[in-house]
């Protein structure tokens, strides 16, 4: 018997008959700070949410500084310039510069405690 291919089948999309839920607009919500209607507890919770951004910014940027202290050093075959480090991370070169000391400050107690 020889060997027959079926031409392949269209299938038809299904019709759509209700409105997903997904296209419906909802208003924006920030932490559900829309919601508190007594001003002292927004006054705490907003202010809670403030230090908890604040704490991650200065964590996330003291990371930045140690990934830009790797990428310059100069035992890496591939070390960058503290130039490149600034256009890949869209900093002036003097702000890398500071950056790459500034992460080698924050490198310096975990290689001294490594060996």
């Amino acid at each position: 018997m020889p060997d027959r291919q079926d031409p392949p089948r269209r299938l038809r999309p299904a019709p759509l008959l209700f409105e997903p839920d997904a296209l419906v607009a909802e208003p924006e919500r920030f932490f559900q700070l829309e919601s508190i209607e007594d001003p002292a507890e927004l006054l705490r919770r907003s202010t809670e949410l403030a230090l908890a951004f604040r704490a991650a910014a200065e964590r996330a940027t003291d990371f930045q500084a140690i990934a830009a202290a790797q990428l310059a050093d100069p035992r890496r075959f591939d070390a960058l310039t503290p130039a490149e480090v600034a256009a890949r991370a869209d900093w002036t070169a003097d702000y890398a510069a500071r950056m790459v000391e500034y992460g080698r400050g924050l490198l310096r107690p975990r290689e001294a405690g490594d060996s």
